[in-house]
């Protein structure tokens, strides 16, 4: 599903339940890959690579996926970390987005990502580089909590 759609974007605008959604946090190192938004809501902000699930769809198959889309990387999903509501209402008080986001922690497992169509740009980011950033809601303790998961995982084996 493509997110540049406007029939589609317009569709999620007032919505009569929460869209459900993925993300992947991709960890390289003491890195985390970033992708800045190119939709609405919160274009230009930066966040993980991800998307909504598509029916029948298992949440880590959806992330990887969305990752292959947006940044077309691939990688190895280690955990399922704690979701994300994100919350949106217009100046009357109404619910203007509303998604559930269920993120995964990810090892990189090679090759470089390159922005597509709905990403203005990608990188990769220190935990003190995020803290600078302007980010979607949540994402500083959705990342550690990245690195915590990932770190038995991601050790060189002995």
């Amino acid at each position: 599903m493509s997110g540049t759609d406007p029939e589609a974007a317009a569709s999620r605008l007032f919505p009569t339940r929460p869209f459900v959604g993925t993300s992947i946090a991709v960890l390289r190192d003491d890195r985390v890959l970033l992708a800045a938004r190119a939709n609405e809501p919160m274009r230009g902000v930066w966040t993980l690579p991800g998307g909504l699930v598509e029916a029948g769809e298992p949440l880590a198959e959806a992330a990887l996926r969305e990752l292959q889309e947006e940044v077309g990387l691939s990688a190895e999903v280690v955990g399922v970390l704690s979701p994300t509501e994100i919350i949106l209402r217009d100046p009357e008080g109404r619910v203007r987005h509303h998604y559930v986001v269920h993120p995964h922690a990810a090892l990189w497992t090679g090759g470089e990502p390159a922005a597509g169509s709905e990403a203005l740009g990608v990188r990769w980011a220190t935990l003190a580089e995020l803290e600078t950033l302007a980010t979607t809601p949540g994402l500083a303790a959705t990342v550690r909590e990245a690195f915590v998961r990932a770190a038995p995982r991601a050790e060189p084996a002995a």
